[in-house]
């Protein structure tokens, strides 16, 4: 067998919060832990393994656990944050919640914060952030705002419309700077903004579109969803920020 100085650097590890959904195969029906597929080409096509995060209440209790083995930490889209988070009784548009996965995705993030692992938020991910830093969310959008950010439900077909991301912003740099055409798919957006973030990105309604902390370390939550998009480099901007905190770390000693 080859020596281990032999064996070829394993690519950037990101790891994927995964959600249990109802699913079929062969012939069972069960719920099953799922990361939607679009996610997973994106981090691929960027060079890196995409390592599943299942929920798990031995990870909400020491997310080390998972944070260990992953360069990286990619937070997805999906259903409602329950709004007991951040304090709030249920309003009558509010949709699905799942307060596990809602625990789950919260203490990965808070945890992933302290470490300085990159981590990026995509639309339900961006909210799950901010509400992580004590934010808060604004439970539905209302109808005339909901043509514009989620119009058709299950599609982005028609959900294309422009933010104005800030200069020399990590939103800048990872989507390639100023006024960008974006897909988007939500009906809630942040409210009351978390601690230690800034707003880097808003539509033309004012919703705010990208926020980031204000220290040097790669985290970012955008509202849209750059996986639904062929020519977005956000989510290849994670890989490369998580390659070079894997790089410090090895040069550093610490692996």
């Amino acid at each position: 067998m080859p020596a281990d100085t032999d064996r070829p650097e394993l690519p950037v590890r990101i790891g994927i919060c995964a959600v249990f959904e109802a699913a079929r195969w062969s012939f069972w029906h069960d719920k099953a832990a799922l990361i939607p597929a679009s996610y997973h080409r994106v981090v691929v096509r960027a060079g890196a393994l995409d390592i599943p995060l299942v929920p798990d209440p031995r990870v909400i209790a020491d997310p080390d656990l998972l944070l260990d083995i992953v360069d990286g930490l990619l937070v997805i889209g999906g259903v409602d944050v329950d709004p007991a988070r951040y304090g709030e009784e249920g309003e009558a548009e509010l949709e699905v919640v799942d307060g596990e996965r809602d625990d789950f995705e919260v203490a990965l993030m808070r945890r992933a914060l302290e470490r300085e692992i990159p981590l990026l938020g995509i639309c339900r991910g961006m909210q799950v952030l901010n509400v992580a830093l004590g934010g808060s969310l604004t439970q539905d959008l209302g109808s005339e705002a909901n043509q514009l950010h989620r119009p058709h439900l299950g599609t982005f077909v028609g959900t294309e419309h422009e933010v104005d991301v800030a200069d020399s912003s990590l939103a800048a740099r990872a989507a390639g700077g100023g006024r960008q055409v974006v897909h988007s798919h939500h009906h809630q957006a942040i409210d009351r903004l978390g601690r230690d973030l800034a707003v880097s990105a808003t539509a033309a309604d004012g919703v705010i579109e990208a926020v980031e902390t204000r220290g040097g370390s790669f985290a970012l939550g955008v509202q849209w969803h750059p996986e639904a998009d062929e020519h977005s480099e956000v989510i290849a901007a994670l890989v490369r920020a998580a390659e070079a905190a894997r790089r410090s770390r090895v040069e550093g000693g610490a692996e």
